[in-house]
């Protein structure tokens, strides 16, 4: 079975971008599953630990424990997303607890954020995390510059936000910091945000977010490794599909499938929610991302 470092490098080769659908509720996982395989597709599916302690994820072990009852090879792979050093309410995090209790459990990938670090800072914990990603036979995702969006308080206007490139990703630090960490995967600021994770706020609909495509490009070129674009849902399409041409290898979808199922568990209950994330999942495969049809081009 191939390994998901040898899968994200295949998708970065063909020029396309894997989902990754992130689970803050549990019965998510068998929808999402069932549609990436109904589509003849391949994806991440992921929890962090935003999901588990701000939604109802449950843990690291219960999220493996439901992915094993629905998993299907030949489509999708388990990932630990954002673990982060220091998290979004500026809290320290017990990572290495977080992300040792993944690999022991066999998570196939996984994440530290490392981004609310100093630069030296950072690169030393992702540089550990390699290494104990790679001890297990996983592969490890870090982040460097900042994707905004779960700190506490409104953002500042989004135009103001993209001009600036307030967070964005300096080629020259991505370059340093790929090649002293080892990681497999990069996660990259270029113009997305995360969705709002605060009680009131999580219903609003995302801006439509775009990417700063010249700057993606040199990225790629800096670092030679699969990129990754945190906050994918809101990003408009064309960006979505020139990023993948590229560099960009996985796209993170949280807000896109959440709300689908939460509105609809609020207005019909569980079954109608479980639907309405097979049916968003079904969306972003088909009319967002147009990765129908890749699983076995990605696994061959």
């Amino acid at each position: 079975m191939k390994d998901s470092r040898t899968i994200m490098a295949r998708a970065r080769e063909m020029g396309v971008a894997l989902p990754a659908f992130n689970i803050p509720y549990l019965p998510m996982v068998e929808p999402i599953i069932r549609a990436v395989a109904d589509q003849d597709s391949f994806a991440l599916v992921e929890v962090s630990r935003i999901e588990w302690r701000k939604f109802e994820a449950g843990s690291i072990r219960q999220a493996k424990e439901e992915f094993d009852r629905w998993a299907r090879p030949g489509s999708v792979r388990l990932h630990l997303d954002h673990v982060p050093v220091i998290d979004e309410d500026g809290q320290p995090a017990d990572w290495r607890a977080d992300i040792g209790t993944a690999l022991s459990l066999g998570y196939g990938s996984v994440m530290i954020d490392g981004s609310r670090l100093v630069l030296e800072a950072n690169i030393a914990a992702a540089r550990e995390v390699a290494g104990m990603a790679h001890a297990a036979g996983a592969a490890c995702e870090a982040e460097l510059g900042a994707v905004l969006g779960h700190e506490a308080g409104p953002l500042p206007p989004y135009e103001e936000l993209f001009r600036s490139g307030r967070g964005f990703t300096r080629v020259d630090e991505a370059r340093r910091f790929v090649g002293e960490t080892g990681i497999d995967w990069l996660s990259v600021a270029v113009g997305s945000v995360h969705g709002a994770i605060a009680v009131g706020a999580r219903d609003a609909k995302k801006v439509e977010a775009r990417l700063a495509l010249d700057h993606l490009s040199a990225l790629a070129e800096a670092t030679g490794v699969p990129l990754v674009l945190h906050g994918g849902s809101g990003v408009r399409r064309e960006d979505v599909l020139e990023g993948m041409r590229r560099g960009i290898a996985k796209i993170n979808v949280g807000t896109e499938i959440r709300q689908a199922y939460e509105q609809a568990l609020r207005s019909g209950g569980p079954e109608a929610a479980v639907q309405a994330t097979y049916d968003r999942t079904v969306w972003v495969i088909r009319d967002s991302f147009g990765v129908q049809g890749i699983a076995r081009r990605i696994l061959a």
